[in-house]
Order: C-alpha cells, then structure tokens, then sequence
C-alpha cells in the first residue's frame, strides 16, 4: 500500500482546506498518511516573513477566502489567531503559548492513531467561523471527542512529555526541508514534494499512475 507524508500547521489556512480532500482520499483508496504536524510558519521560517513582498499578504488573505468559497468551505480567521501578528507590519509576540499548545496536542493525537481526525476538527473549530474563543469553555474538548480522544487524555501527555513533543515537532519541520520544501500543506510521495492544496489532485494523478487501488 502506498504512504504518503503530509506536513500539515494548524495555522494554515491552505492546510485547513486540503484536509477534507485527504480524508476523502484514505476513504476511497487504499493509501496510508503519515502526518507530520510542524510549528507555524512565522516560527519555522521568520525570515521569510521579514523579506515578504508588500504585495504577498494581501493575495494571500484574497486567496484564501476565494479557494475556501471554491471547495464550499466555511472561512474565516481564527479568533483568536494561535499567532500574536500585527497583520499589517507582521511583528509577532515573543510567545506564542496557544500555537506550541495545539503543536503539542496534534503530536500527542498522533501519536495516539487519531491525528488526522484531530486535526480535521481543530482545524474546523479554528477556521469555519462559527466560534468565537476556540480554546475556551468546551469548544475544544468537544472537538477533540468528535475525533475520538479525550481532551484530558492528550492534555495529560502534553503535560508528561512536552519536551518530546516539542522535539518532534522541531524535527517535523526539519523534516519539511529534507523533503524539498519549507511551506505547509506539503504532501510527498516516493521523495517526491506536492506543494499547496492546489497541488493535491496532481498527486492523486500521480498515485494513480502507480497503481493507486480502490478500498
């Protein structure tokens, strides 16, 4: 059976709207997913944010809500953001605790055989718009039971091993590189990178040329 690697932020919008073509795709075909959750981009890649052409960002945020109206997807910004950035200059925070908390928990979920299906309904809870404070009250406890784990459960191992956690979260992005790219969603197949969810029907058409079977 093929195995893809998927190097996936909860941060990224793009990743967000891939997701759900991913799901689909493990449904129908007999594929495996190795997901492999990396810090956001401000953090894995600050640079590239201090050099951005003016012009970068304002696409970026036309783009996003354009491709989620495209795939029907709900939209909106998460509130609050998982990152402490001005939007206009992009300064961001020293600390980001809610971004290295929901890193931790998608390793902790992974680790655990529930990794897609935790980010799938994080990353709803994060971007559909419907919540207000997503990481208060119950919200992402009662996201996390839909994926079949226990808030209190990863909670408990974030707070056992957050130094491995972290770890393999630092050695994901790292990973990221090795693999061709430094931007998130990256899928790869047979050591070969498909960047962007823009890109995942060519690698769909290209694990059918390898004989991509139905479940």
């Amino acid at each position: 059976m093929p195995r893809i690697q998927l190097y996936w932020s909860f941060r990224s919008p793009y990743s967000y709207l891939v997701l759900p073509r991913v799901l689909a795709l493990t449904a129908q075909y007999r594929v495996g997913v190795d997901l492999r959750i990396v810090h956001p981009a401000i953090l894995r890649n600050p640079d590239y944010f201090r050099t951005m052409n003016p012009l970068a960002r304002p696409y970026f945020f036309k783009d996003t809500a354009r491709m989620a109206a495209f795939w029907g997807m709900p939209f909106r910004r998460p509130v609050p953001d998982p990152i402490q950035q001005d939007p206009v200059t992009l300064e961001t925070a020293k600390d980001h605790p809610l971004a290295h908390w929901l890193g931790r928990l998608g390793i902790a979920a992974t680790r655990r055989g529930q990794g897609l299906a935790f980010c799938d309904e994080v990353s709803r809870l994060l971007w559909d718009g419907t919540v207000d404070g997503w990481g208060q009250g119950n919200h992402l406890a009662r996201a996390t039971e839909r994926a079949g784990v226990s808030l209190a459960a990863l909670t408990q191992d974030a707070a056992a091993d957050a130094a491995g956690l972290d770890a393999e979260l630092q050695a994901n992005d790292a990973a990221l590189r090795v693999a061709g790219h430094w931007g998130v969603p990256t899928l790869v197949f047979n050591g070969e990178p498909f960047f962007g969810q823009d890109r995942f029907e060519v690698l769909v058409w290209t694990l059918k040329q390898g004989g991509l079977m139905p479940r």
